[in-house]
């Protein structure tokens, strides 16, 4: 819930300046006088306690030491009995006493200058009327709000596009064109929809046929399936519908606006897809809105930790964390999904103060204690201690680990710190939540509070493809082993596809005696559309071209099709379990960022968008490496 514009923290509402006549008229001289004489008395007390303080504080000149700003400048001395210049504090004697009262009489005077002066601009000021003050308090405001669109409107600094490789690119079969043909008139369904009925809006209800948002992107409509859809758009070659995205970013999307949103989610989704249009499009104003959003989070960092809060307001900058998180905590994979978006900020921009931000964190997880190696998905941002000891590489966990990984990826595999990072996570992962079930299906298991819950979420299936993605560069020549641990987790969700009446797979299944990969709970049934299986096939067919890949993402391409699509798009189904299922009237952005560009990407060749040139974040939006030899900082740590 965002505060309204009228009222302040303490909720009551800021009563209106009155401009017009006074109630009473006849009290309006007396009225006056009276603010007149109250305002000088407060000038007057305030002048007193400044000659006061500046008079009767001890007089400290004899170990006089200046202050500057973050760091102690210390004036250094020349003891005149050694001859030697050394460091420290400026002691004063002798003729330098002197010269120090004179100095000090001279400030003396100049203070009693500055206050007669400020005291008469007082006075001139209670000769106006309130109209005139009013006025000029509003033409200040005007100049301050000029002052920062300018700001906002700077032109950032010039810098190469990295060398872009593989934005165009597809398959001969024509069999595999026909699938990826399939996947291309399913987007332009979805997109043409939401142009229909929800252009501007957040996200689409497709059976209601209106827009539809959630409380992750706040009060406004900020056209968040507009901005995660471009990419996908491009890359399929829908130009046109680009285009139309474009327009509305240009003209549309503003980010002062009072409306409180998930850091994260508008990382991920707006900052993430903003980047990709830019680089892949070269359209100037994708990296300035990009700039522009950035500079709306970086308040949410203003912590004792310097852990982001969960929440920030784009307007005030005000933060928070989720009311349901963990003896408010912020979330593992949400401040720990910031570096890939980051990194990209301070190279495009040249400014280092994101790189910092995503640095510090890193520094700060890397101090603190883990049991068994695992990281808890709980850490509170006012006291940088642990929250519940509850671990997941599915929900509240997944992409911190992901980003560890892809931070070598992103930067040519030159930051070794990461790399290090993610493979003692993942060594700590495997040894205590990786488990083979009765029936030989390879699950990653949640461990909370001491023990291991032997469940395994969607969200969770995205493993697959990163054991895949991180295998080459391994510890001990494991690559072999990564990978197929890989293919074992594909299978796995795979299965929990296939045992529904959908063939789409339940939000989380269970592996308790007979049963396994199947969703026990109802509200543990349903489907919204989420992409991580399909993008583990995908990374499976980049790396091994093994057919099975292509096969699976096709069968669940045609149950989308068949159980989700509506005349309206695309909606998620409440039970994959029943055969005749109720929709959810959901389109989620994540739909056409994620999903349907994994389908397309499955059924084209590995020249579209190569591993070794492009890192997805994890909504799916492709950043290029930074090859160094591609930069002009070279020497920034940002892009080593």
């Amino acid at each position: 819930m965002t505060t309204p514009a009228l009222l302040p923290l303490s909720g009551r509402r800021i009563p209106p300046l009155n401009l017009g006549p006074p109630a009473f008229p006849h009290h309006r001289a007396t009225l006056r006088l009276s603010e007149k004489f109250i305002l000088l008395l407060i000038l007057s007390a305030f002048i007193t306690l400044c000659f006061g303080a500046f008079f009767f504080l001890p007089d400290s000149s004899k170990h006089k030491r200046f202050d500057l700003g973050l760091e102690d400048v210390l004036i250094p001395h020349v003891d005149a009995g050694k001859g030697a210049k050394n460091p420290g504090v400026f002691l004063i004697h002798g003729p330098d006493e002197h010269r120090h009262r004179e100095e000090e009489e001279r400030l003396r005077n100049k203070i009693r200058a500055d206050h007669e002066k400020a005291l008469e601009e007082a006075k001139e000021k209670l000769k106006k009327s309130r109209e005139e003050i009013h006025a000029e308090i509003q033409t200040e405001k005007n100049k301050i709000v000029q002052e920062m669109k300018t700001k906002e409107n700077k032109p950032l600094p010039p810098v190469p596009i990295p060398n872009l490789v593989g934005i165009n690119g597809g398959p001969e079969d024509i069999e595999i064109r026909k699938k990826r043909d399939k996947i291309k008139e399913m987007m332009k369904h979805a997109w043409d929809n939401y142009r229909t009925y929800g252009w501007g809006h957040n996200e689409l209800r497709p059976i209601a046929r209106k827009g539809h948002s959630t409380n992750i992107f706040g009060s406004s409509q900020m056209g968040a399936t507009i901005v995660d859809a471009l990419d996908t758009l491009y890359i399929m070659g829908l130009h046109d519908e680009f285009l139309d995205g474009q327009k509305w970013i240009e003209d549309n999307l503003d980010f002062s606006v009072n409306s409180e949103v998930s850091v994260f989610e508008v990382n991920i989704r707006f900052i993430g897809g903003l980047l990709a249009a830019y680089y892949l499009s070269g359209e100037e104003i994708f990296k300035i809105k990009a700039v522009q959003l950035a500079e709306k989070l970086l308040p949410a960092f203003n912590t004792p930790t310097g852990i982001p809060w969960a929440m920030v307001n784009l307007k005030s900058g005000v933060g928070r964390t989720w009311a349901w998180a963990s003896a408010g905590s912020s979330i593992l994979a949400e401040f720990g999904t910031l570096h890939m978006e980051f990194v990209h900020l301070s190279y495009l921009t040249g400014d280092l103060v994101y790189y910092k931000k995503v640095m510090h964190i890193r520094k700060l997880l890397q101090k603190m204690d883990r049991p068994n190696g695992l990281y808890p998905n709980y850490l509170n941002p006012r006291t940088g201690r642990w929250g519940q000891y509850h671990t997941s590489v599915g929900g509240l966990g997944d992409s911190f680990y992901e980003y560890l990984l892809k931070a070598w990826l992103m930067s040519d595999k030159t930051d070794h710190e990461a790399r290090r990072m993610y493979d003692d996570a993942i060594e700590a992962i495997e040894k205590h939540l990786v488990k083979k079930s009765r029936g030989g299906l390879v699950f990653i298991g949640e461990w909370k509070n001491g023990h291991l819950e032997k469940k395994m979420g969607h969200l969770a299936c995205f493993a697959g493809g990163m054991f895949a993605l991180g295998a080459d560069g391994s510890r001990k020549d494991k690559a072999g082993h990564y990978l197929e641990l890989g293919a074992e987790i594909a299978r796995t969700c795979h299965e929990s596809y296939d045992r529904t009446a959908l063939k789409l797979g339940p939000e989380s299944f269970k592996f308790d005696g007979a049963v396994e990969a199947v969703a026990v709970r109802q509200a543990e049934k349903y489907y919204i559309l989420r992409p991580e299986v399909i993008e583990t096939y995908w990374y499976l067919w980049r790396f091994t071209h093994d057919p099975r890949y292509r096969q699976w993402g096709w069968e669940a391409a045609l149950a989308i099709e068949k159980y989700c699509r509506v005349s309206g798009g695309f909606s998620g189904v409440k039970d994959v379990y029943s055969s005749t299922p109720t929709h959810d009237d959901v389109q989620q952005s994540f739909f056409l960022a994620e999903t349907l560009k994994y389908l397309y990407l499955l059924f084209s060749g590995d020249d579209l968008l190569p591993l070794d040139h492009w890192v997805f974040n994890t909504e799916a939006h492709p950043l290029p490496v930074l090859h160094l030899a591609n930069t002009t900082l070279s020497g920034n740590p940002a892009v080593r």
